[in-house]
């Protein structure tokens, strides 16, 4: 009975099993298509979002591309503009070269065009030149042939009148003819000379002219003094010293001589060496001034002062050097250069007249055409003899020569300093330069002065000179000695023989005297005729 109800449990057991299987495999087949008709329902919406956002992209891209493809129209089309401008710009400069070269070769060709006009007109007066002298060739001819003519007929009324011989006539006539010559010639070379010298005068007056108007520098007249001041008489003693020796000490010393007397304040020092004697007075000033006098505190002081002086000399030469642009001197002569500062001629100071001169001659060379450099250095040491004339015997110009030869100057440099004060006619052009520069400077209004004995002496000098000559009356030195006037006799001379006269009496001016600048000389021949009406 239990196994029967068991049984019957388990066969219900088993067919709910079975049922309930079954219902479960229906609903989870109903499940599963429940869930593919979702799943299909999504796909689909996602399919649909995804085309929707692909049809997005698509537009997006669309118009990202079609602005692309305006901006790079845009770009290329700005870009294509800005070629076209710069074509533009160069063919407009092109266009404007063009024209630049189109009206230079109008001028170029109008200048063609009046050179040979103006070379047919000179072609024409070359022409009418040749003609006319080809005309005077044959009037000289025809001349010739008379004079030829008239001296056979001579030597014939010769021989017939004085009964010469050939040889004695033909003498005759050519002394004659040769009289007649001289006459001729003296006077065709004094015209000549005249209108000569009239042009050069006035185109040398006019580069000089020029020159010292570009060189306007004030001159001043600067001398060294020879005294020192003393606070007061008591200084002289301790100057002296006891029993001389201070003074003594400082005369052996410095070289020079001090001379103390009855003057107050003022002690004097005198030398003929212009640097020994400023280096005595610039020692002397400075142991006055520190007091103590005695003979070693003289060597130092003395020794101090030397080395002072030579340093502004040294320094003196070289700012000199710079300022007219001389480089490359030797050290020995930039030193002679910086003596010249305690030189003078005629109250002139020599190194500032030097610098004068170096620029006057470099500036009538720019006028010339000439070498400016080399001009100004000729200017510079054309008087570097005068730092020596003082220990070297001879005169400044030997002197400089030598020494501006020996440290390898220039050849035009050492002509400029040897003939300066000579005739330069036949010299270089520098050294006519340089003199016309030394004239120009020395002549100048207040750059000189001298004393009154020897003014009057030189304008004796000068007068004594042209007395010297033959057939001279008179002879009148007038202003200032810059211009002579000569009278001579009209009965024993001749107007060409007077032009000699004028020239003989300059060259031995220029030859005997040493004068800044030009002195003029006129002679004049006149013949007077007097009647008494009574």
């Amino acid at each position: 009975m239990e196994s029967h109800h068991i049984l019957t449990l388990v066969i219900a057991f088993i067919s709910v099993a079975l049922v309930s299987g079954g219902g479960v495999f229906w609903v989870m087949r109903y499940l599963e298509n429940q869930r593919n008709k979702d799943a299909q329902e999504k796909a689909q919406d996602v399919l649909s979002l995804a085309n929707k956002e692909a049809e997005a992209i698509r537009s997006r891209t669309r118009v990202e591309v079609d602005n692309y493809r305006r901006e790079k129209e845009i770009e290329l089309k700005e870009e294509l503009l800005r070629q076209k401008d710069a074509l533009e710009s160069e063919k407009r400069k092109a266009h404007d070269e063009l024209n630049a070269k189109e009206r230079s070769l109008n001028a170029r060709q109008e200048n063609l065009d009046q050179q040979a006009t103006e070379l047919r007109a000179q072609e024409k007066e070359i022409n009418a030149s040749r003609a006319e002298l080809s005309n005077k060739i044959d009037r000289q001819d025809a001349l010739n042939a008379e004079l030829e003519l008239k001296i056979s007929e001579q030597e014939r009324a010769l021989y017939d009148v004085l009964n010469l011989s050939k040889e004695e006539a033909m003498k005759i006539l050519m002394d004659k003819l040769d009289r007649e010559l001289i006459e001729e010639q003296g006077a065709l070379i004094l015209k000549r000379e005249n209108e000569a010298q009239e042009k050069c005068e006035e185109k040398a007056r006019t580069l000089c002219l020029q020159a010292l108007q570009r060189y306007a520098a004030a001159h001043t007249s600067e001398a060294t003094t020879s005294t020192v001041d003393i606070p007061n008489d008591d200084m002289k003693g301790r100057v002296i010293g006891r029993e001389g020796r201070n003074i003594r000490t400082f005369e052996k010393i410095s070289g020079v001589d001090v001379i103390i007397d009855d003057t107050p304040g003022v002690i004097i020092v005198s030398a003929f060496d212009m640097v020994r004697r400023e280096t005595a007075r610039l020692a002397l000033k400075r142991l006055i001034a520190d007091g103590r006098i005695h003979p070693s505190r003289i060597e130092e002081i003395y020794s101090q002062a030397e080395r002072d002086v030579n340093a502004f000399i040294q320094r003196a030469g070289m700012e000199a050097c710079q300022e007219v642009d001389a480089h490359g001197l030797n050290d020995r002569l930039v030193t002679l250069l910086g003596r010249l500062y305690f030189r003078t001629s005629y109250s002139q100071n020599v190194l500032r007249h030097s610098v004068e001169v170096a620029f006057l001659s470099g500036m009538i060379a720019i006028e010339m055409g000439l070498d400016e450099k080399l001009a100004r250095r000729c200017g510079l040491l054309h008087d570097i003899g005068k730092a020596l004339d003082h220990e070297i015997e001879g005169g400044h110009p030997q002197i400089g020569a030598e020494v501006l030869k020996k440290y390898n100057e220039p050849t035009e440099v050492v002509q400029a300093a040897l003939r300066h004060h000579e005739d330069t006619r036949d010299a270089s052009p520098y050294t006519m330069i340089v003199a016309a520069a030394d004239a120009c400077s020395a002549a100048r209004p207040g750059a000189r002065r001298e004393t009154m004995e020897n003014y009057v002496k030189r304008m004796e000098d000068l007068e004594k000179i042209a007395m010297e000559i033959p057939c001279v009356n008179q002879a009148f030195a007038v202003q200032a000695g810059r211009e002579m006037r000569v009278l001579v006799d009209s009965a024993v001379t001749t107007d060409e023989s007077a032009a000699k006269i004028c020239r003989d009496i300059a060259k031995a001016l220029s030859e005997r005297l040493q004068f800044p600048g030009e002195i003029k000389v006129t002679v004049i021949r006149e013949t007077r005729t007097t009647e008494i009406a009574r």
